[in-house]
């Protein structure tokens, strides 16, 4: 679905976040902030001190993957920068004093890399970033050493799930030296079938290196993820319909959903759209609504805070107005293909 490349920077003659005094960090966002907000990359960016923000508002950053939970928890000393498209953000003062990450569409680790790589020489000119010649970029946490940077893809991998097949393709990542994570990152949960993979060592490794290992990963995945569908049509064609069908059932008619619902749903909707089971052009409502349907962003539609019955309110009535007018499943795409039928029988004799 996207791609981001992250790197990490601090300046040499700074203290870090996390033992700087209060008055060190606000040397450091002064010194960085006039410096980002010049880059052409950054022409009417979005710029501000974290604590003139609200509570909902930075979930809303958070939820958008502009900003880290971590960053969201701190206030004073700390600030964000991003551009009108959302492609690029600048975390000032979060574990280090600049996270920067540029996100593309779709898998384009690449295009996400160049970005990212031309501000931080950009940067490199006016700022005097922390760097040792045997250790690479320095950074609070000894695991960003060396090139500072995390590359990571988030992928809609719902028949791997429903298949049972994910915890090995997990497992396998795993071994040679990738990460797999929720959705927003380490220590979640991978709501809605989606999983960040991304790269776990930066030492001893060029960028590039990097970036085309991820990759050849991230396509065998989506390689695994695409016969675990042919499969699922052909071997348990009912269960899946059902899946679908109830997630577009649910999705159309529900009065109270809660958030992991709802995105577990999507997620069954948006593998119908891949099964040409809707039309394409649902593809956009879809993805669009698994942003709209987060805590944050309600509550920033209602303009005000809601309680939890609240939101699942608002939640279900948002997604009965956006897919009013989506029809129902149509399966006539998977008809030709051999394998399981529906079966006829009646839900009493399933039993």
């Amino acid at each position: 679905m996207t791609s981001r490349v992250r790197l990490a920077r601090n300046l040499r003659t700074r203290s870090f976040p996390g033992w700087a005094e209060k008055g060190d960090r606000a040397i450091s966002l002064e010194t960085i902030k006039p410096v980002v907000e010049k880059l052409p990359e950054m022409k009417d960016a979005f710029s501000t001190d974290l604590q003139s923000l609200t509570t909902i508002q930075k979930g809303v950053l958070v939820e958008r993957h502009l900003i880290s939970r971590e960053h969201a928890a701190r206030s004073e000393g700390s600030a964000a920068v991003m551009n009108r498209k959302q492609s690029l953000s600048i975390m000032i003062n979060e574990e280090d004093h600049m996270r920067m990450q540029a996100i593309s569409a779709g898998l384009d680790l690449r295009g996400a890399f160049a970005l990212i790589d031309s501000v931080d020489t950009a940067l490199e000119d006016d700022l005097d970033f922390a760097f040792d010649n045997h250790l690479g970029y320095l950074t609070a946490c000894p695991t960003n050493l060396g090139t500072g940077m995390r590359a990571s893809a988030m992928l809609h991998l719902p028949a791997l799930v429903l298949s049972d097949q994910i915890n090995q393709v997990i497992q396998a990542v795993n071994k040679i030296g990738l990460a797999v994570r929720g959705l927003y990152g380490e220590g979640t949960e991978a709501l809605g079938n989606l999983f960040q993979v991304s790269n776990q060592n930066t030492l001893g490794e060029k960028e590039l290196d990097i970036v085309a290992r991820l990759e050849k990963v991230i396509e065998q995945i989506i390689e695994h993820e695409r016969n675990a569908r042919e499969s699922l049509v052909q071997e348990r064609r009912s269960m899946l319909l059902d899946q679908i069908g109830r997630a577009f059932a649910v999705l159309r008619y529900a009065w109270v959903i809660t958030s992991k619902e709802a995105l577990n749903l999507l997620s069954m909707l948006r593998l119908g759209i891949d099964l040409e089971c809707f039309p394409e052009e649902a593809r956009s409502t879809v993805d669009l609504l698994l942003m709209q349907i987060q805590p944050n962003h309600l509550q920033i539609e209602a303009k005000s805070k809601l309680s939890a019955e609240k939101r699942d309110i608002l939640r279900a009535e948002i997604m009965r107005r956006q897919l009013k007018t989506l029809c129902e499943p149509d399966i006539s795409k998977l008809d030709g293909k051999e394998g399981e039928q529906p079966s006829t029988e009646s839900a009493d004799n399933d039993e």
